[in-house]
C-alpha cells in the first residue's frame, strides 16, 4: 500500500551503495545495488492537568515516534513497525491535541490547524517541485494544487534525473512520497468536529468503525482505485487512533479498569501479528504493507500507551537530561517531519566523499562500505540541526508567535531561575 509505506532512500551515483527502483522502504546493502510519521507539534494534556500545561510524556511520545520514523527511513527495518507503531501514535496524539482544542468554536480550531500546517509544507514544497521543474517535470495546475493544500497526496514523477546524476531517478518518491501524511492529518482535522460528536454520542462504535473499515477496504474485500482508494485505506488504518485521541482526551480510557483494557487490547494485537503472519508484504514483516496488521497493532499499542499515561509535567530525573531534545523536537515536529527524507538522502553525496579521503581510498573501502549506514545516521542529525535553524521558524509564524531559531526551552528554563 503505497500510501502507508514510506520511501526508501537514493543512492548518489559513485562508490556508494545505489538503491533499488521505488517502492518498500529497504535499508541500504553496500554490495551491489543496494535497497534503499508531523503535524500537531503541541501536545494535549491529560484531563487532570491544567488547560495551559503540557504532558512531558506525551511530548516524550511525539519525541520517540519522530526519531523512529528516522530510523525506519534510514535503515529500512521492518521489525520497527512492530517495536514502535509511529504512525498511529502521532494520530492518536494529534487526535487528543484536537479533542482538546474543540472546546473552542470548530471553525476557528480547524482554521488554526491548517494555518500551522500549510506555510511549513509551502516551504518543502517550493523547493522539492522547484527541483522537480528543474529536472524536466512539467505538472499541471492540479498536481502543484496539491502542494499548496494537500486534500490529495502531493503528486510526483516516478523518476526523474539522469542515471548519471548524484541521486537516484526515484529521488522525488524518496523526497515527496512521505508526505502522505500530511494529506491524511488534514482530513482527520477537517472531520475532526463531525467525529467527536458522533464519539461522544457513541464511543465504542465510533472508536472501533475504521477498524471495521479496514478489515474491508485493507483486505482486498473492496477496493477502490487511486488516490481516493489510497486516502480511505488511511483514513481507516489510522482512524482508531485518532479517535483514541479523544478517549484519551475525555477520560474515557481512565474509565476502562485496567486488566480489561490489557485483555482487549494484547488479543488485538496478538490478532494483528498473526494477520500479518499470513499476509507479509515484499519486505516481510513490515506492517506498513500490511492495513489491517498496521491497524490493530497500532491500535492496541496505542490504547495501552494512552491508558497507561502518567502525565508528567516535568519528566523524571532519568529522563530529564533529553528535556531540550523533546522540547526542540515537539516545537519542530513539522519541520522534521516533512524534511528528514529530502535530509536522508543529502547524507549519500556528503558520505560517498569520503572514499575520496587519500587515507581512506584504497585501503578502508570495504570496511567504509560496510559501515554506510551508520555515517548516513551521523550525518543526517546534524543536517537536521541546520534545516531547523533555517526554515524551522516559519512554524512559529504560521502559529502567530515570533520567530525562534532553537526553540529548546532553555531560555524559559533561565528564566525561571
Amino acid at each position: 500500500m503505497s500510501a502507508t509505506t514510506p520511501a526508501s532512500v537514493p543512492a548518489a551515483a559513485g562508490p556508494g551503495p545505489v538503491p533499488a527502483a521505488a517502492g518498500p522502504v529497504q535499508a541500504f546493502q553496500p554490495a551491489g545495488r543496494a535497497p534503499g510519521s508531523a503535524p500537531g507539534s503541541g501536545s494535549g494534556p491529560h484531563p487532570g492537568l491544567p488547560s495551559s500545561g503540557r504532558d512531558r510524556y506525551l511530548d516524550l511520545l511525539r519525541t520517540t515516534a519522530l526519531v523512529r520514523v528516522v530510523f525506519y527511513h534510514l535503515f529500512g527495518w521492518a521489525w520497527l513497525s512492530i517495536v514502535f507503531p509511529s504512525m498511529g501514535v502521532m494520530f492518536a496524539l494529534a487526535g487528543s491535541l484536537m479533542a482538546r482544542s474543540l472546546s473552542r468554536p470548530a471553525l476557528g480550531v480547524i482554521r488554526g490547524r491548517v494555518r500551522r500546517l500549510l506555510p511549513p509544507m509551502w516551504a518543502f514544497g517550493a523547493l522539492m517541485v522547484g527541483m522537480m521543474a528543474y529536472a524536466g517535470w512539467r505538472p499541471s495546475v492540479t498536481k502543484v494544487l496539491l502542494y499548496l493544500v494537500p486534500v490529495g497526496a502531493p503528486p510526483y514523477p516516478d523518476s526523474l534525473g539522469s542515471a548519471s546524476g548524484w541521486l537516484d531517478l526515484d529521488w522525488p518518491d524518496q523526497a515527496v512520497g512521505p508526505l502522505w501524511y500530511l494529506r491524511a492529518y488534514l482530513w482527520f482535522v477537517l472531520l475532526s468536529p463531525l467525529l467527536l460528536r458522533a464519539f461522544r454520542r457513541l464511543p465504542w462504535p465510533t472508536l472501533l468503525a475504521p477498524l471495521a473499515l479496514t478489515a474491508v477496504v485493507g483486505t482486498g474485500l473492496m477496493t477502490v482505485p487511486g488516490e481516493p482508494g489510497l486516502a480511505l485505506t488511511d483514513f481507516a488504518v489510522y482512524g482508531s487512533c485518532w479517535i483514541l485521541g479523544f478517549a484519551h482526551q475525555d477520560g474515557l480510557l481512565k474509565k476502562v479498569p485496567r486488566y480489561f483494557l490489557v485483555s482487549c487490547a494484547v488479543p488485538v494485537m496478538a490478532f494483528g501479528l498473526w494477520w500479518a503472519h499470513g499476509h507479509l508484504g515484499p519486505d516481510g514483516w513490515d506492517l506498513n504493507d500490511i492495513p489491517l496488521a498496521q491497524a490493530t497493532w497500532s491500535f492496541g499499542a496505542c490504547a495501552l500507551l494512552l491508558a497507561y499515561a502518567p502525565s508528567w509535567r516535568q519528566l523524571p530525573p532519568r529522563l530529564a537530561r533529553f528535556d531540550k531534545v523533546i522540547t526542540l523536537t515537539n516545537n519542530r515536529a513539522v519541520t522534521i517531519y516533512l524534511w528528514h527524507n529530502a535530509l536522508i538522502m543529502a547524507t549519500v553525496p556528503v558520505v560517498d566523499q569520503l572514499y575520496n579521503v587519500p587515507f581512506i581510498e584504497g585501503r578502508f573501502d570495504s570496511a567504509l562500505t560496510a559501515t554506510y549506514n551508520v555515517w548516513m545516521f551521523l550525518a543526517v542529525w546534524p543536517l537536521i540541526g541546520l534545516t531547523v535553524l533555517a526554515v524551522g521558524w516559519i512554524e512559529d509564524l504560521a502559529a502567530g508567535r515570533g520567530p525562534r531559531l532553537w526553540p529548546d526551552g532553555a531560555r524559559r528554563a533561565r528564566a525561571r531561575e
